[in-house]
């Protein structure tokens, strides 16, 4: 009966280390490369009333510096194609402490609620976030001149993160980047919000100049073999057509 007992055991101990270094791999085929813990990047997306649009943009515009004093705004864009009556922008933060930090200063913050929040929310039909980190191998990198337009690119990829699909995207990217088929301003990782999204955020020159250079790249051999290999981890993807509002750190 010992015998048995021990036989059991060590069965029962060797399907437990099987399953510590399945599952072990598992976390890393999952993960990927670390993001650095810290810095994150809040997309927020408004969908405002048709009729309030002028109005809305009015009043940010003039009311912005309220919100600016309390964290870094990276930009703010009027969306033209792919969403109408849409702004999107982009705050940066240290720490998720930073970001409640803010918030509860925004609640307390009188002129910010009197001045610009109690207004501008009836103006609203809806409000969407999402938290992001840049991707290791991306930093953001300011257009060479100020105007232009801007396209975000958000990319669906299957479940199983960039130690799946990282290599194949940033070999796509980089080929178009590389080429001058674009400015690539930044590439980020969803973290909060639809998971498994990639954003690469582009600007150009306008948006002539984008289908320009989208029709010569579609010539490149070497793009379209890149691309062909990241599309195999792609489930869909989106884009809008943003200008930078005037008030909106990145021209």
């Amino acid at each position: 009966m010992y015998s048995v007992r021990n036989a059991v055991l060590k069965s029962a101990g060797l399907v437990e280390n099987a399953c510590a270094k399945i599952l072990g791999t598992a976390v890393r085929l999952s993960t990927g490369p670390q993001q650095q813990l810290g810095t994150f990047y809040e997309f927020r997306t408004y969908c405002i009333r048709p009729d309030q649009n002028a109005a809305f943009l009015k009043l940010t515009n003039e009311k912005i510096h309220l919100r600016t004093a309390h964290s870094e705004l990276v930009g703010y864009w009027s969306v033209e194609y792919g969403g109408l009556n849409q702004v999107f922008h982009i705050w940066k933060y240290d720490s998720y402490s930073q970001r409640a930090g803010v918030r509860a200063a925004l609640a307390k913050d009188p002129k910010w609620i009197g001045e610009y929040i109690s207004k501008a929310i009836p103006m609203l039909n809806s409000q969407d976030n999402e938290v992001t980190y840049l991707v290791p191998w991306s930093r953001i990198q300011t257009p060479p001149k100020e105007g232009g337009v801007y396209e975000l690119i958000s990319f669906q990829m299957h479940p199983g993160g960039p130690a799946i699909w990282g290599d194949a995207f940033q070999a796509a990217a980089n080929a178009h980047a590389a080429p001058g088929y674009g400015h690539m301003v930044g590439v980020f990782h969803s973290e909060f919000g639809k998971l498994n999204q990639v954003h690469v955020l582009w600007w150009f020159e306008g948006a002539d100049q984008r289908a320009a250079l989208r029709h010569k790249s579609h010539e490149d051999a070497r793009l379209v073999a890149a691309v062909r290999e990241s599309v195999a981890h792609l489930e869909s993807q989106r884009n809008k057509l943003m200008f930078p509002c005037p008030f909106s750190p990145m021209k």
